[in-house]
């Protein structure tokens, strides 16, 4: 009798493996990008067949999973819309239901993007008793390390209501709620997988140092013991909560990162470049990428500023990203800026002044080169239409010779361009804007943005 036990008990186990499994990024409520062709992945029996239909396919999908038990199926998704079902069929069925066609965006980096109205933002309790919006949808990935890039991800999708939306990413939502009204109500689906604390060598795969060894080599000077908040191997957070999701398809990213790195900015630069590379060569296109710079914040030297100028020479190099300035919403002496609504809202128009060809102010003036003219500098500026400064004058350029022994300089528009000179200077080879942990920027635009921190150093 106890054997046929164990034997019944075999054949039901066999029966329950042969059942499809999908990661936890395929659930009720997703969001899947539209008008792209997107791929639906997981693990059943080798050689099982699995059917997928949904209810905006207008043909089945079927495949055989391969010998290691994995399957992925691909297909092209139509315009916007749902609530849809899609059906994943073999020897049990998956349904996954009220499923949504629209844009899909990722956002990661560390605390200031991961912080929510919970965490106590300006006016949060207000815009949070707004925030019913059945068409944006949040998946939130926990916080989760590994050795190894992982094949699932710790997470679940849910519905934009005032109580979820009070746990999200305040930076998600805004962008979120500002990209659907300008689109007119196409389902946005936000994926936020950050971790407070967290360097960015953590974010970026392993193959970036075994390229680049002075990369880690530069995070030892940085590495401490594990940290009570958060690890501190490198690749651990990209491991568990970027690789897991790397097949699923985005419309683009946003990164919100970089107070960590303070302590070892020298290397941010290639750092970030190589985040950026391997996360698209995994992805296997070129998608959108935005740097949120960091706010201003007084307690750490100029090292601050360093890494606010990598982040926009890193945009600025690097194809298919762009910086979203927020200096000007900076509080100084709190790391975490407590007014989140802007940073989200030019996000957002930044992606649809690029991505979506819906908005025309989203650029922030960029400079675009400098040039030495005797005693003066110029400075060519993009996006600078009304280029102005807030208080008519600016003390916030420098300028230096060789010895980058930096003085105060005078500073002059025209039209697009910035004139900067200084009478202690008489052959100027290096010039600086804003270069200050505690200081406003005073440069804008017609549409009132501020321009990045500038400096012409290598």
């Amino acid at each position: 009798m106890k054997s046929i036990i164990n034997i019944l008990s075999l054949f039901i186990t066999s029966f329950a493996m042969a059942n499809i499994h999908l990661p936890a990024i395929f659930a009720d409520g997703m969001v899947l990008q539209r008008n792209a062709e997107v791929t639906i992945w997981g693990n059943a029996d080798p050689r099982e067949e699995i059917t997928l239909k949904a209810d905006f396919l207008d043909k089945e999908y079927k495949v055989k999973a391969a010998n290691d038990a994995t399957f992925k199926i691909t297909f092209k998704t139509p315009k916007e819309g749902g609530p849809y079902t899609i059906s994943l069929k073999s020897y049990n069925e998956v349904s996954l239901k009220n499923v949504m066609l629209g844009e899909v965006w990722l956002m990661s980096g560390q605390s200031n993007m991961e912080m929510s109205a919970a965490w106590g933002i300006k006016d949060g309790d207000a815009e949070m008793a707004k925030a019913n919006y059945p068409n944006i949808r949040f998946f939130t990935a926990r916080k989760s390390s590994a050795e190894f890039p992982q094949k699932d991800i710790i997470g679940n999708w849910a519905t934009c209501t005032p109580e979820m939306a009070k746990y999200f990413s305040a930076v998600g939502y805004f962008f979120a709620q500002r990209l659907q009204n300008e689109l007119g109500n196409v389902p946005v689906g936000i994926i936020c997988s950050a971790w407070g604390g967290s360097a960015a060598e953590l974010w970026t795969p392993k193959s970036a140092f075994e390229e680049n060894p002075f990369l880690l080599e530069n995070f030892k000077k940085l590495q401490s013991s594990e940290n009570e908040y958060y690890p501190t191997r490198i690749s651990a957070a990209y491991n568990a909560m970027i690789a897991p999701i790397n097949e699923y398809k985005i419309a683009g990213a946003a990164w919100y990162q970089g107070e960590t790195n303070t302590g070892n900015a020298n290397s941010y630069e290639p750092l970030l470049t190589s985040m950026i590379n391997s996360w698209r060569k995994a992805k296997g296109y070129e998608f959108p990428f935005y740097i949120i710079q960091l706010a201003s914040y007084k307690g750490w030297g100029d090292s601050t500023a360093q890494i606010k100028n990598i982040q926009r020479k890193v945009s600025q190099s690097v194809p298919k990203s762009g910086l979203v300035v927020i200096s000007d919403y900076s509080m100084i002496d709190d790391i975490h800026p407590k007014d989140k609504k802007p940073v989200g809202v030019r996000l957002a128009n930044l992606a649809l002044t690029d991505v979506y060809k819906k908005n025309t102010l989203g650029n922030f003036p960029t400079w675009k080169s400098t040039e030495f003219k005797g005693n003066k500098a110029v400075l060519t500026l993009e996006f600078a239409d009304g280029l102005h400064f807030k208080n008519k004058t600016s003390d916030q350029f420098e300028i230096a010779g060789a010895d980058k022994k930096y003085v105060k300089a005078k500073a002059e528009i025209k039209g697009n361009q910035i004139i900067v000179e200084a009478k202690e200077v008489k052959t100027p080879v290096f010039v600086r804007y804003n270069w200050s942990n505690e200081a406003f920027p005073d440069l804008f635009n017609k549409a009132n943005l501020p321009a990045s921190v500038y400096s012409n150093e290598k």
